[in-house]
């Protein structure tokens, strides 16, 4: 099950087998059912997970009572409420399987011990984090440029598959729009 997260490592830094064996007893693996949370609010986000296969979303629930969601974890992308992990303070978000899902955590109590042994991993999640920042940037230059209907064409554009896979509430939610208005928009077509 490794063998997808070396894969995504090797694109940025290389490791060699050595290192992949410390990096691997430093990691877990499990899978998640769809609609499981692995992190709900006011807990403390112990891991950074991997997706192996499947989909996580973050989210929270605003003042109105709707989930919002920030951000999406799909095959071969990171997921966690990083500063809840990073500070060990409660979290304001929910973590939860938007389909049945296999991940490979690193947990909080580990990630200082694989920087320690593998400096590489620090350039690695160093180069994860610059691109997460930047498509959070765009996300939000997307959400004040573009209209409702521009954002739901341009993000079908990038990710049409993703597009069919999740619950059209939670992709509404992700494009900052209802559920309803989400539908008009499909008919459209």
């Amino acid at each position: 099950m490794f063998k997808a997260l070396f894969a995504h490592i090797n694109k940025f830094v290389d490791l060699s087998d050595a290192e992949q064996e410390i990096l691997a007893s430093l990691l877990k693996s499990f899978s998640i059912k769809k609609k499981a949370f692995v992190l709900e609010q006011g807990q403390v986000c112990r891991a950074n997970y991997f997706v192996v296969k499947g989909c996580l979303r973050l989210y929270f629930i605003d003042i109105k009572g709707v989930e919002q969601t920030t951000q999406f974890g799909i095959e071969n992308w990171w997921i966690t409420d990083l500063t809840s992990f990073l500070f060990q303070n409660s979290s304001e978000f929910f973590i939860q399987a938007a389909e049945n899902t296999e991940v490979i955590a690193i947990e909080q109590h580990d990630y200082d011990k694989m920087f320690a042994k593998l400096p590489k991993m620090e350039k690695y999640f160093r180069l994860i984090l610059q691109k997460n920042h930047q498509a959070s940037q765009r996300r939000i230059m997307f959400l004040y440029s573009f209209t409702a209907e521009e954002r739901y064409r341009h993000f079908n554009g990038l990710f049409p598959e993703f597009v069919q896979r999740i619950p059209q509430y939670m992709l509404a939610s992700y494009l900052g729009f209802t559920p309803e208005f989400l539908s008009k928009i499909r008919a459209k077509k």
